[in-house]
């Protein structure tokens, strides 16, 4: 594949951004399927949060070329082979992980209509209705605005210039890969769906980390790369699931308890390496030490915000003052990494624990330096449920520059969930 020819020769049409509804991440399916099962009517609101000001999407990206490729998204449905792959592979080493009756729903899925207009120099984007089809959205459209705004920057180079751009650019990857592999027990898997700079190129990076760390790659979060290169589909639950459990309760003790609620059903659904525990929606500290015993038997935790270090001796500690041995336990660390990240996090906690990376954006987006005034750095861009049934939804998660909702509901959270002063750390991506 001769990405730079590509890109140059500006045939978008025969590349839609999004080509396949299983052109999303893993663990939205199985948190779809969750959600199908015990909260299917209830209605949200999902919408685009540009973190990053800097980037002016509604200055970059025409809105007639980002309708055309949402309306595109709209008028996908599953194939027959997708839905082939999805009812009969293995997926953690289960058969008919996706119930027949899921697979009937998802089969006839068109996702629901969005609202867009211009505020500013950014777009809003929200789409609105049940959470299992709303809920779907969410890596599409953030493929859409990643892949546009990376469009609009390539546009007016030249030939030459874009293959020099793709060549620098492989070459930073096959850097990295070449770094990590000297680490025979890494394990690391492609988390780059959402923000990645193109299908192609999210695509060419698996491939590189195939060939570059053989066994060790354990696999993609993406589901039709999965199928495309008969990898393993890697993913389990995400801050989504407690964020809108929690808007739905009704008292400050139902509120504490709904973090647990969305486990508890996760726990009848899943087993194995699919029971991940992820403790920061609210903050990792006061979760662990209001847990119920039972999340002590579960496989592992990942870290995805905050300080990683600090998050993994807090579930080490954890681990340990319940009687479990760290050492049969897995942490994945998700947050923002590279290669340096990942190694240093490696050489701190190998042996003590085991240890798993998902590497997402600066493996499939990592073009920083490589365009005139850095336009191709990748930058913070987030699709989050901001409502259920009308109310808000929350976030606090160990870094409060990741946190969203409203003040007086952020506060109120803050005092229900126990979270004092936290740590602020930047947040890249």
């Amino acid at each position: 594949m001769d990405i730079a020819t590509r890109v140059w020769n500006h045939k978008w049409k025969i590349d839609p951004i999004v080509r396949s509804l299983i052109d999303t991440d893993f663990y939205k399916l199985l948190m779809c399927q969750s959600v199908f099962r015990n909260k299917r009517d209830t209605q949200v609101t999902f919408s685009l949060i540009n973190r990053t000001d800097s980037v002016p999407l509604a200055k970059l990206i025409d809105e007639g070329e980002l309708r055309e490729q949402l309306d595109h998204i709209r008028s996908i449905r599953l194939s027959r082979g997708e839905s082939t792959w999805l009812r009969g592979n293995t997926f953690y080493g289960k058969r008919q992980m996706f119930r027949p009756d899921f697979m009937e729903w998802f089969e006839n899925l068109q996702l629901p209509p969005y609202h867009l207009e211009r505020v500013g120099d950014q777009y809003e984007l929200t789409f609105e209705g049940k959470w299992p089809e709303v809920m779907l959205w969410e890596i599409p459209a953030l493929a859409v605005l990643m892949e546009l705004r990376g469009r609009a920057v390539l546009h007016d180079m030249g030939r030459f210039e874009l293959q020099v751009l793709y060549a620098r650019a492989m070459t930073r990857v096959w850097e990295k890969v070449e770094h990590l592999r000297k680490e025979p027990g890494l394990r690391i898997a492609d988390f780059g769906t959402r923000r990645r700079h193109s299908f192609l190129w999210q695509d060419w990076c698996v491939q590189a980390m195939i060939e570059g760390l053989g066994e060790r790659f354990t696999g993609t979060s993406n589901c039709l790369i999965a199928k495309n290169r008969d990898l393993e589909a890697i993913g389990t639950n995400a801050h989504e699931m407690p964020m809108v459990y929690a808007a739905l309760a009704e008292t400050d003790e139902d509120l504490a308890r709904a973090p647990y609620d969305v486990l508890a059903d996760w726990h009848e659904e899943h087993e194995g390496n699919l029971r991940m525990i992820l403790p920061d929606t609210y903050g990792t500290a006061g979760f662990l030490e209001r847990a119920p015993d039972w999340l002590t038997q579960w496989t592992g935790i990942r870290i995805d915000s905050g300080d990683p270090a600090e998050g993994a001796e807090t579930a080490i500690r954890w681990w340990q003052e319940r009687g479990e041995d760290p050492r049969e336990k897995l942490i994945i660390f998700s947050d923002g990494l590279d290669e340096q990240k990942i190694l240093q996090l490696y050489h701190q906690f190998a042996g003590r624990v085991r240890v798993s990376f998902g590497w997402g954006t600066l493996l499939t987006n990592d073009f920083r330096g490589l365009a005139p005034d850095d336009r191709l750095a990748p930058f913070s861009l987030v699709c989050k449920a901001v409502s259920a049934e009308g109310r808000p939804t929350v976030k606090l998660s160990d870094n409060p520059n990741k946190a969203m909702g409203p003040q007086t509901e952020i506060d109120r959270y803050k005092r229900v969930f126990g979270v004092g002063q936290q740590q602020a750390f930047e947040v890249v991506v």
